[in-house]
């Protein structure tokens, strides 16, 4: 019988199975800063993926409506088009800020094309600001880790100067966990925010491209109508430099 206790006892003991939850909790405040910035990349990634739609940024139909205005000369009606908040798109956005600047310029449709170049540069910054926010979690993300891993490393020290015998190991052990739980989580937010942040930017340079060959096709069909750009801004009087002791006119 005694044989068989020490047996037993000199048997391997396994360690009771930690569950995820568990891990988290061992990693401290840090641990759960670093899951709340997950579920905030989570969703980021969420709303990048309904934003950075082709459908979303030129929808089919108001693209169509819009070439069939500037085909019948209705910039008036393409313009109120473009401003309609249920219209709101890179499409509009750009062709709308567009019109609206040709309109109240001296120099009417002259200026479209340069109207169209800052409104759509405009419009790519704001699309691109968007992916932003996932670029900072995935630089933010191991900085809050590297956080956690020194949180843990000065507790591990203060533990070795300070406890000794099993209550040392305990101590720093709890703080080792946190140290290396912090470390993995930092890494598992930012791993795969860096990957998601060049896919969402090489996508997002890509439907701005795809949405300036549109553009140029409805500017083509402006620049077609009857008449031409001249007619649509006016004649367009050149100033008139003035020469010595004879006023400007």
């Amino acid at each position: 019988m005694n044989l068989l206790t020490l047996a037993q006892d000199a048997a391997p003991k396994t360690l009771p199975s930690k569950s995820l939850l568990d891990y988290i909790h061992d990693g401290g405040t840090v641990s759960y800063i670093l899951v709340l910035v997950s579920f905030v990349a989570v969703t980021l990634v969420i709303r990048n993926i309904l934003i950075f739609r082709r459908s979303k940024q030129a929808p089919p139909q108001v693209s169509q409506r819009l070439s069939d205005l500037l085909k019948s000369g209705d910039t008036e009606g393409a313009t109120a088009l473009c401003l309609a908040p249920e219209n709101a798109s890179f499409l509009t956005r750009v062709f709308g800020s567009a019109l609206q600047r040709c309109a109240r310029s001296p120099f009417g449709f002259l200026e479209l094309r340069s109207a169209l170049e800052e409104s759509g540069q405009r419009e790519a910054d704001r699309l691109h600001r968007y992916n932003d926010s996932i670029g900072i979690i995935a630089a933010v993300g191991p900085m809050l880790g590297l956080l956690g891993t020194v949180i843990g490393m000065i507790g591990a020290f203060r533990s070795i100067g300070q406890l000794e015998g099993a209550s040392r190991s305990t101590e720093l052990a709890s703080f080792m966990s946190i140290a290396l739980i912090c470390t993995a989580e930092g890494l598992i937010i930012a791993i795969p925010c860096t990957i998601l942040f060049s896919v969402f930017r090489r996508h997002v340079d890509h439907l701005i491209s795809e949405i300036a060959e549109q553009i140029e096709t409805l500017t083509r069909t402006l620049e077609s109508m009857p008449g031409g750009s001249e007619d649509k801004a006016g004649p367009v009087r050149r100033p008139t430099v003035p020469r010595e002791g004879v006023p400007a006119r």
